[in-house]
């Protein structure tokens, strides 16, 4: 029998319902119990934070094992292609090391280095 895991979207998308509802079971708990204003939403805060940090534990490490291992996938094929990038550059200095000197970027003996922002006379 195989047990199919679920998406790391579905995993993210039940972890932040999860964490909805505990807010709002704070939020309605806090009201009964006579809290209004600005300090039923601060202690409801602080109540579902605490809450879901002990309850919702293994679905955080869960979250983050998957999201670890997807930057790990995408640091590898950046390594990848700059590796990739880096021996393109070997080859084409190498190419260039073997025909000489650029005919079109030739300095002679007798040239002068431009002043910028002045005609030469």
């Amino acid at each position: 029998m195989s047990v199919m895991k679920p998406s790391a979207a579905r995993s993210a998308f039940v972890y932040t319902t999860a964490r909805i509802i505990m807010f709002g079971v704070a939020v309605t708990v806090l009201y009964w119990a006579g809290a209004r204003g600005i300090l039923l939403l601060g202690l409801a805060l602080l109540i579902s934070a605490l809450a879901s940090y002990i309850l919702l534990n293994k679905q955080r490490q869960i979250i983050a094992g998957r999201l670890n291992g997807r930057l790990s996938r995408v640091g590898a094929k950046a390594s990848e292609f700059s590796k990739r990038l880096d021996e393109g550059t070997r080859a084409e200095d190498a190419d260039e090391d073997e025909d000489g000197a650029d005919p079109e970027h030739a300095i002679g003996p007798d040239a002068e280095e431009p002043v910028l922002g002045f005609p030469q006379a």
